[in-house]
């Protein structure tokens, strides 16, 4: 792979974002809105139980640790719409631009977006609740990974599917993080779901992440369970990774040997 064709869907999809204000504020302004909504309802919960729990410790850093994974997977998604709704995917695909490069360079876009708008959560949180997120210590750098990894897989996955349906399928991509974050503990621990829900969520590698971050919260160190935990989140997303990152090559295939490709991208016309 070339990091110089790489870095050419990278270039392009930064100045299409940062020549438009719109592009920027879509991008951000609903992690602001959650953060601060949950931080002022955790806020309130506080209040109720007479600061005998911190609502705000659990609660918010979920909030940002989702956020951030959200944002990576909406990332890949937005970027590879802006090359069809800008009618740019054949010209992408008449140069020597290989399809793995095209993905890792839709996956740098996504990284960059997803990283500044998990710093900018923690500011909020910090400025207006008071909370660190970084205060769970260096257990969060391997959190991170294991959302990061997911996020991407699920990005692939949703991108595949748009480029085998065609442009139509746009909208099976918004409320996936919505559907996903009910199965993932981000608001609740598994515990509450009922049992045969419960089973889906056993494959979702963010579960093994936010029931881990209750653990280190409530008893302050790690235990054998999060390690556990962590080892199966991680093996999760990258196994995810691999055959989403298939799955897409697969398809694209597919779409050059029949044709499609040119008439998706007519689609956008």
């Amino acid at each position: 792979m070339s990091l110089k064709r790489i870095s050419a869907v990278f270039l392009r999809q930064m100045f299409l974002i940062t020549s438009n204000p719109t592009r920027v504020a879509g991008i951000f302004i609903w992690l602001v809105i959650d953060v601060l909504q949950w931080g002022f309802i955790s806020r309130y919960l506080t209040s109720l139980g007479q600061d005998s729990f911190s609502f705000v410790t659990v609660i918010l850093g979920a909030i940002i640790l989702w956020g951030f994974m959200s944002r990576i997977q909406i990332g890949i998604l937005m970027a590879f719409m802006e090359d069809i709704w800008t009618q740019n995917l054949i010209n992408y695909f008449a140069s020597p631009l290989k399809i793995s490069e095209y993905l890792c360079g839709l996956i740098m876009t996504a990284l960059t977006t997803g990283t500044i708008g998990f710093f900018i959560m923690a500011v909020i949180a910090g400025i207006g609740f008071g909370y660190t997120i970084f205060k769970i210590g260096l257990i969060i750098i391997p959190f991170m990974v294991i959302l990061l990894v997911f996020g991407i897989s699920i990005g692939i996955l949703i991108v595949s599917i748009i480029f085998r349906l065609g442009p139509a399928a746009e909208w099976l991509g918004w409320p996936i993080p919505v559907v996903l974050s009910l199965f993932s503990g981000v608001y609740f621990p598994i515990s509450t779901l009922p049992e045969p829900l419960r089973v889906i969520s056993i494959f979702l590698p963010s579960v093994y992440v936010f029931e881990s971050i209750r653990v280190v919260i409530t008893e302050g160190h790690l235990n054998s369970m999060v390690l556990y935990n962590l080892s199966s989140g991680l093996i999760l997303s990258v196994s995810y990774l691999l055959i989403t990152s298939a799955f897409f090559i697969h398809i694209y295939k597919k779409n050059l040997q029949s044709g499609n490709i040119a008439r998706f991208n007519a689609e956008a016309l």
